[in-house]
């Protein structure tokens, strides 16, 4: 069984990921055997959605303690930190899976938009995306649009759909330069990091395999949660190193 060492991204990587939002560690995130029980703990999730849709398994942690083993993980800390500094917070956490030959589209947005109003500002706010399933363009894996977090914000609008989570989309995202994507191509177990203020999306999933990312988000606590929001009163966020200066509601665990 391969262990896994201890990895630690590089400052051209840092430097990398400030300039254009993201990045791609060509390197898996978890031993063979952690990795493994994930994946079977997802599978689970999977068979036990009730009407949920595949893409909705939105904050399973509330609910399944076993995945703070790899949320609150070193593998995963010791690469946020460099990224958002020694002070972390979990925000929250989200299996998106596109079944084969029906998962649909992934409309273009940011992650800030989805939760504007929540807190004070939106650096230092970063997602590991964690490849579940390998993850490819005809499967509908996910792209950004490099340098777009350093932008200002998106005019949105509401989409037609009864989807619980992505229900908004930029406004005149026909026009977005889709030549300049970069698609997010993963194996199995492989993962990547992007900024919740850069512009992404995912295509269809219009081939004969499924498509699953564990999304696990976290934000520098020196942010400021709004406990005035109506999304907050129930959210729940976890401490997960360092301090907690932006005196947020944090759980300990």
């Amino acid at each position: 069984m391969m262990k896994k060492e201890k990895q630690n991204l590089s400052a051209t990587e840092v430097q990398f990921y400030e300039k254009n939002g993201y990045l791609l560690p060509a390197q898996p995130l978890f031993s063979n055997e952690k990795f493994n029980n994930l994946f079977h703990i997802f599978e689970e999730h999977l068979q036990n959605k009730g009407n949920l849709k595949p893409d909705e398994l939105d904050v399973p942690h509330q609910k399944d303690e076993r995945l703070f083993s790899f949320l609150m993980a070193d593998e995963v800390l010791d690469i946020i930190e460099p990224l958002i500094g020694p002070n972390i917070g979990l925000w929250s956490s989200h299996f998106i899976c596109k079944e084969a030959f029906s998962g649909t589209r992934t409309p273009w947005h940011e992650d800030s938009a989805y939760w504007e109003g929540r807190f004070d500002r939106f650096d230092g706010i970063v997602t590991l995306w964690l490849a579940i399933d390998p993850s490819f363009q005809d499967n509908g894996c996910m792209g950004v649009l490099p340098g777009t977090h350093l932008g200002t914000g998106k005019i949105y609008e509401k989409m037609n759909t009864d989807h619980k989570i992505f229900n908004l989309e930029i406004k005149d995202a026909a026009h977005l330069p889709e030549d300049q994507v970069v698609w997010f191509e993963l194996k199995q177990g492989m993962y990547s990091l992007h900024d919740s203020r850069i512009v992404h999306g995912a295509n269809a999933n219009g081939s004969a395999f499924r498509r699953t990312g564990y999304t696990m988000r976290y934000f520098n606590t020196d942010l400021v949660l709004n406990r005035e929001h109506p999304h907050n009163e129930q959210h729940k966020i976890y401490h997960c190193r360092g301090e907690n200066r932006g005196n947020n509601p944090l759980i300990y665990r």
